[in-house]
């Protein structure tokens, strides 16, 4: 919005950012919310399950050209290597593992060779969730969850629901077949998605016109003499370089919110995200914990709470299928998945790879705390009935609360490298490579000798 004076800044703020933003919010989402909407209302119907999958198949094909034309041709070449591959491998117990090799072999080929690179990363979204619902299936398959491999039309029509094909969230065979039976409307369905919607928009709001000018204009830590240069970049001194990086990061972590609520809402609409306890069901689809991660107790709470559906599929196919290679492996290995899903690139790659060594360094550390001390300071909220002896002591208090500044701290260093100079134009490697490791060097790469000042404390405590 240019450099004004605060004043200025406030009367431009409404017409000149908040409701433009609004309104190109809807306007790109409207057609999405009707396909959802007219899918939920077509699984109400009695109608044969096969015309409720062609449906579904039909609406997300539309909605997939929409938003990425003819180049959606890669995300159905994925759906059909992968289904192609559980038909021929139908009576393999390894499917899980050897399916994802494929995919991501398929996705790495996709970001090296196949296509332009500004496309594909266009796309990313939408072959993540095309992926981790084909690998899900395939190790449910394994497990005996599902008992067969679905029939092509089942298959699409998992892959392709409109709901989460575009902005996920991921869920599971299970959940999308319990979906397709169709509940009913009611208040509590409406009101979920009204709300997810409307956190969308403020997060897309703030996103893009509060946390940008957060503190020259709404919180101005140096006052006017900051205004009127506004070239922030050029001021020199650590302060400043930290509230420019938790800008940058704040940033950040509203576009991933308004994601994580417009999936929501997609989702929803579209019938699925429901839990029935006896006769009553709860419209309870939770994608992110904002709270939990702009407050958090700890990094291993940030990243569940960063996207919830994908830190249980994480979990639950990746890790737990590493684990018995070791605890830190299978933490590497679930970080490595999560790198090469998100699509290969330096800064991403960079990030996670740094997040695994935190969360398991923060992970021993606080656990072998928790041991000597007896004090409830694990990653993790201790259960009520823990044996712990200290649970309640102003010391405990002070530990917890230290460690979730320095969770803060992390994420303010982790997150300065993502903004829209790096995230969405087309830039090649060595660019995002420098770009990452300048502004780590800029705050003097203070997370990465915390964590290796945090990880020799706990050899020295074992």
């Amino acid at each position: 919005m240019g450099v004004f004076s605060r004043q200025k800044f406030f009367e431009e703020l409404g017409h000149g950012c908040l409701l433009p933003t609004a309104q190109q919010g809807l306007e790109q989402v409207w057609q999405l919310l009707l396909i959802c909407l007219l899918c939920r209302l077509l699984w109400m119907f009695g109608f044969p399950s096969i015309l409720k999958h062609l449906a579904t198949v039909a609406g997300g094909f539309y909605v997939l050209y929409l938003f990425f034309e003819l180049h959606m041709i890669w995300v159905v070449l994925l759906s059909l290597l992968c289904y192609l591959f559980l038909f021929l491998c139908r009576h393999s117990t390894m499917r899980g593992t050897f399916l994802s090799i494929t995919v991501f072999i398929y996705l790495l080929l996709g970001e090296l060779h196949m296509m332009d690179t500004t496309n594909w990363h266009k796309m990313r979204g939408s072959q993540m969730v095309v992926a981790m619902k084909a690998i899900s299936l395939a190790f449910d398959l394994d497990r005996g969850v599902v008992t067969g491999v679905p029939s092509p039309v089942e298959f699409m029509g998992y892959i392709y629901s409109a709901g989460t094909v575009i902005f996920g969230p991921w869920i599971s065979f299970s959940s999308y077949k319990d979906a397709l039976e169709g509940r009913k409307m009611s208040l509590s369905w409406f009101f979920k998605v009204s709300l997810s919607w409307v956190k969308s928009q403020i997060c897309l709001v703030l996103s893009n016109c509060v946390a940008p000018y957060l503190f020259p204009y709404f919180i101005p830590v140096y006052g006017d003499k900051l205004l009127r240069s506004k070239k922030r970049r050029k001021i020199r001194g650590s302060l400043a370089k930290w509230l420019l990086a938790y800008e940058n990061t704040l940033s950040f972590h509203l576009s991933n919110y308004f994601v994580a609520y417009l999936s929501e809402t997609t989702a929803t609409l579209a019938g699925m995200g429901f839990t029935e306890e006896k006769e009553n069901l709860k419209w309870n689809l939770t994608v992110s914990n904002p709270l939990s991660v702009e407050l958090p107790r700890s990094m291993v709470e940030v990243v569940t709470s960063w996207n919830l559906p994908m830190s249980r599929f994480l979990h639950t196919y990746v890790f737990q299928s590493a684990l018995k290679f070791g605890t830190f492996c299978a933490i590497m290995v679930t970080y490595a998945a999560s790198a090469l899903l998100h699509g290969l690139s330096f800064h991403l790659g960079a990030v996670l790879v740094s997040l695994g060594f935190i969360t398991y360094v923060e992970h021993v550390l606080r656990k072998r705390l928790a041991a000597i001390l007896s004090a409830c300071i694990l990653s993790k909220k201790c259960q009520a009935n823990c044996a712990h002896q200290n649970k309640k002591a102003p010391w405990v208090y002070m530990i917890n609360v230290a460690f979730s500044a320095l969770a803060v701290l992390h994420l303010t260093y982790l997150g300065s490298v993502f903004n829209s100079s790096v995230d969405y134009v087309e830039e090649d490697e060595d660019d995002m490579s420098h770009h990452t490791i300048q502004k780590w060097s800029e705050l003097s790469w203070t997370s990465h000798w915390l964590t290796l000042g945090c990880w020799t404390l706990y050899r020295l405590l074992l």
